[in-house]
């Protein structure tokens, strides 16, 4: 039966004589090995079949087909079952599909287009992208039986397909090297600062490319030794980069960055300090954007150099840190009172002088009236030079000065000093004596022993570090250390002197013109004492036995520190300062005058009376 219908078929061909014949092919329900058959005498081809290939095949043409497109639809349909036609030599042959790259396909040369039915093999070319890049983009374009691979060393796909899909996939890896082809483009500067330049443009391409598209990207390079900047990206974006560049190289107006602030209040090397400490803590897009700032001592000023911008904010900050600093002008009274003397006085004078510690001066300063105070400096002195503290202070005047004039106390000394805010000064008072460090016995005959001294300070050192927080108040840290000398080293074997020190440290809130005591500092030692018949006592021998005696006191002396700030603002007060301290002194002394007459006269009770 199939070799009737094999011959039917046949008769119904109309074959030509001509190269390319067509033919009238209609069949249904045909066994494929009949149809392999069929193509086989049809176009003259000899076809081996290694396989059995179940199935039928339908074809249904209304009109004629050429004789060379028979091979294809035979390609079609064993495609269908998993095989597929491959050429060696004048015989073709039928192979499964998966297999036909190991069946000597056809291999045509790199460039050149594919034609015809049949799976051939060809390498392709990538130029602007990475070729395993490429290859997964279009994977998805290739038959499900063609073979693919990459070689990254010369950037090829190798494709085993057919015609149509290699064709089809070389036309989307052109267009995908057109997209992604990059230039490079060298631009000098003319006029600009290029590292400016760079940053800005870095900035801008940010914002009007889209950094997510590969082929969108551009970078901008520096180089420094051309002055110039290379651009790299597709023609279009480096296009649109260097006509930016073009607009932006304008020479600058704008002064060269380097700025000189001379100081007046403050000092360079300080504010030099303060400043690279701030700049050290930002944060700069460009670390060569960071300025650079120094110190010139020897004009006092500091040299900023930099982006203007950034110069003209340390500018504002030097305007803040150079301004007119708050001064307090500090006087200081160092008084030792002794402490039987203040006894005999309170004897005499009918009050209890025996107890004048640091905090009893106030209270014994109040004996000193306050009631005559305003009526002899005037209000006005009071509130410019001593403030609140007029009252205390003239009363506290007067009583110093009244132990001094009984012989009580002795004045160590009245230093004054000008303090800068937040700035610690110091004022000392003393001597300063040898001290041995070690003898070393020379070897040499008759060179004997060489002593070693250093000079150690032994006397009152007083610090003061004020801390102005309005015009009339001031916080002052006080550090007070007195240092005295026990034994000169006559009473002992070392024959080395022996020293005691006491230290006080405190903190004090003061108005303008308000003292405060600073107490606590003694020192006691042992005084000999001689009482004799006068002319009996002077004969010698008897005189010193028989009408003189000896008597030792141990005496006890209370120094103490009386400290009046007054704040400045301003310079040009300091002189004004200084005048009405004058006055206040003529003033102390009247006072001193009137109160000693008054106490003279009637005892301290009469602090009760108002003094005219």
């Amino acid at each position: 039966m199939k070799l009737i219908k094999s011959i039917f078929l046949t008769t119904l061909l109309i074959v030509s004589l001509n190269a390319r014949e067509q033919v009238n092919v209609n069949f249904s329900d045909l066994q494929i090995d009949d149809f392999i058959t069929l193509i086989s005498k049809i176009t003259k081809k000899n076809i081996l079949i290694n396989n059995k290939i179940n199935g039928t095949v339908n074809f249904v043409s209304t009109t004629p087909v050429y004789d060379d497109e028979l091979i294809g639809i035979l390609v079609s349909v064993l495609e269908s079952k998993g095989f597929t036609l491959v050429r060696n030599g004048s015989i073709y042959e039928v192979v499964r599909s998966t297999e036909a790259a190991k069946n000597n396909v056809v291999v045509v040369n790199k460039g050149k287009k594919v034609y015809g039915s049949m799976m051939v093999t060809q390498a392709i070319p990538v130029k602007g992208e990475n070729v395993d890049v490429v290859a997964a983009k279009i994977r998805y374009l290739i038959s499900k039986t063609a073979k693919l691979m990459t070689m990254k060393e010369s950037n090829l796909i190798l494709l085993t397909d057919y015609p149509k899909n290699i064709e089809t996939i070389k036309r989307v890896i052109k267009d995908i090297d057109t997209n992604n082809s990059a230039i490079v483009k060298i631009i000098q500067i003319q006029h600009a600062n290029v590292k400016k330049l760079q940053t800005k443009l870095v900035d801008i391409a940010k914002s009007i490319f889209n950094e997510k598209v590969t082929s969108e990207i551009v970078k901008i390079i520096l180089d420094d030794n051309i002055n110039g900047l290379i651009v790299v990206g597709n023609s279009e974006n480096v296009g649109r980069v260097e006509k930016l560049i073009s607009e932006l190289d304008v020479e600058s107006t704008i002064s060269n960055g380097v700025e000189i602030y001379e100081l007046k209040n403050s000092d360079a090397k300080t504010v030099a300090v303060s400043l690279n400490d701030i700049i050290s803590k930002q944060t700069f897009a460009d670390p060569l954007m960071k300025p650079n700032v120094s110190a010139s001592e020897e004009i006092n000023a500091i040299i900023a150099i930099g982006d203007p911008m950034i110069v003209k904010g340390i500018k504002l900050i030097i305007d803040e840190l150079d301004k007119e600093k708050y001064q307090v002008y500090v006087k200081a009274r160092i008084i030792e009172i002794n402490q039987n003397s203040s006894e005999d006085i309170g004897i005499k004078y009918g009050f209890d002088a025996g107890a004048l510690t640091a905090s009893g001066l106030y209270s014994f300063s109040a004996n000193f009236g306050g009631a005559t105070t305003p009526g002899i400096i005037g209000t006005a002195l009071a509130s410019s030079v001593v403030g609140s503290g007029a009252t205390q202070g003239f009363a506290l005047g007067a009583a110093m000065d009244f132990l001094e004039a009984n012989g009580a106390s002795k004045s160590i000394s009245n230093p004054s000093i000008l303090c800068v805010n937040n700035k610690e000064s110091s004022i000392y008072v003393g001597k300063t004596i040898s001290v041995s460090t070690g003898t070393v016995s020379n070897t040499t005959v008759g060179a004997g022993l060489t002593s070693s001294y250093k000079r150690e300070d032994v006397g009152l050192t007083l610090k003061i570090k004020p801390r102005v927080s309005s015009t009339d108040k001031v916080t002052l840290d006080i550090e007070a250390i007195l240092e005295n000398i026990l034994d000169d080293g006559s009473n002992n074997a070392t024959g080395q002197p022996v020293t005691s020190k006491q230290e006080v440290k405190t903190q004090a809130i003061l108005r303008h013109g308000e003292s405060i005591i600073i107490g606590g500092l003694v020192k006691t030692y042992d005084r000999d004492a001689v009482s004799k018949v006068p002319l009996l006592g002077d004969i010698p021998w008897i005189g010193e036995y028989l009408f003189s005696s000896t008597s030792t006191t141990e005496e006890k002396d209370n120094l103490v520190v009386i400290l009046t700030p007054f704040v400045i603002d301003k310079s040009e007060k300091l002189s004004k300062l200084q005048q009405e301290l004058g006055v206040l002194s003529s003033l102390q002394a009247e006072y001193n005058d009137k109160v000693f007459k008054e106490i003279q006269e009637k005892g301290f009770n009469s602090n009760k009376e108002k003094i005219d």
